[in-house]
């Protein structure tokens, strides 16, 4: 909005010119996204507490988080407003990615809110039936898949995917596409999910996972960047930079109040959102196969599950102490803080090695 108020004005003085850098608009739409968070997360605590809209702790989850019983839940509200404003203030509105990625975070967010609303709110006992949540996760991916197929928003190679480390080096999916890219979005949705177990977990390696992304958005969208680095060129999707970092700000912000002692939880509402944004970022920059680096937090916690699953089923026997996996460790003796702390510092390294292909390939 600021952009197609402000950016025009350049004409009469020329302060305004810079609007038209992306990395300016990237900064400042971080900048508004942890505003947003610092002024409302306060009054949207205090409103979640005096209608007694807290979490409801499962049975089977380690006694020590017993404790977080009643905790104000539905915080997603705060990470997607977050989210949407920045973005909507700050980037180029008539931008076909923008579009998109402000689609998936309203469509998945909605999702997670039904869920969250019919379990904490109208007391069911697991909420949104998970046949549905999936229902509602696989006909945005076929929407998504569809419409990439029939519209490419690139010119060349709209239904591939860049392989890392190897220098032009696609697999293409030719009709394949589209199942692939429902894989994708409920892949990533659940694996986000099933990752915010821990106080600060999933909105901490979120953050670094988005600013790899934005970092990839940026570079894929400047034709002299992607020429030197041998990546495709895909103009116009340096203005996901701008949404990137919008959620770099969102999950920053929303950590101020996430971290151990937690005193607002994510919900489905947020982490559905997030999950669904991170796949559809990858998709749109190609990166579907680089996701599984950038996101290898998300993978890892959605692959113990899997595992634990099947090795019970086939086996009757179970490979960890308790899955998702960062409960594991829980139950190995560390504490929460140490697990959290460390499960970041691997999602930091993890968004640094994937920027690093880009050299390596």
């Amino acid at each position: 909005m600021l952009y197609h108020l402000l950016y025009p004005l350049r004409e009469y003085f020329f302060a305004f010119n810079v609007f038209r850098y992306i990395t300016f608009r990237s900064a400042y739409a971080m900048v508004t996204a942890l505003a947003i968070c610092f002024i409302f997360g306060p009054r949207l605590i205090r409103w979640l507490r005096s209608v007694q809209i807290g979490q409801r702790i499962r049975a089977e989850v380690p006694s020590g988080h017993r404790a977080k019983e009643g905790t104000p839940t539905m915080g997603g509200i705060l990470i997607i407003a977050a989210i949407l404003v920045p973005t909507l203030l700050w980037s180029n509105l008539a931008n076909p990615y923008v579009q998109l990625a402000v689609v998936v975070t309203v469509w998945t967010g909605l999702i997670g809110f039904f869920d969250d609303y019919l379990r904490v709110v109208k007391k069911t006992q697991k909420g949104l039936v998970g046949r549905y949540k999936l229902l509602g996760q696989f006909v945005f991916g076929a929407a998504l898949g569809v419409f990439l197929f029939v519209h490419p928003l690139a010119r060349e190679g709209a239904t591939q995917s860049v392989v890392p480390f190897l220098k032009d080096h696609y697999i293409e999916w030719g009709v394949l596409y589209i199942p692939f890219v429902i894989f994708i979005i409920m892949g990533a949705s659940n694996a986000v999910n099933l990752t915010d177990g821990l106080d600060g977990l999933a909105a901490g390696a979120a953050a670094f996972s988005f600013f790899a992304f934005a970092a990839l958005a940026y570079l894929s969208g400047h034709r002299n960047f992607a020429s030197y680095l041998n990546i495709p060129y895909l103009p116009g999707c340096g203005e996901l930079t701008v949404y990137c970092m919008s959620v770099v700000g969102a999950s920053l912000g929303f950590l101020w109040y996430n971290t151990h002692p937690a005193q607002i939880f994510m919900g489905d509402t947020g982490s559905l959102a997030l999950g669904g944004a991170l796949g559809t970022v990858a998709i749109l920059l190609k990166k579907e196969l680089l996701l599984v680096i950038i996101g290898g937090i998300f993978v890892a916690e959605a692959l113990s599950v899997i595992l634990q699953v099947g090795s019970f089923k086939l086996t009757g026997k179970r490979i960890f102490n308790m899955a998702p996996f960062h409960h594991h460790f829980e139950l190995m003796g560390w504490s929460e803080e140490k697990v959290v702390v460390r499960f970041w510092i691997i999602a930091a390294l993890l968004a640094l090695l994937s920027i690093s292909t880009l050299k390596l390939q």
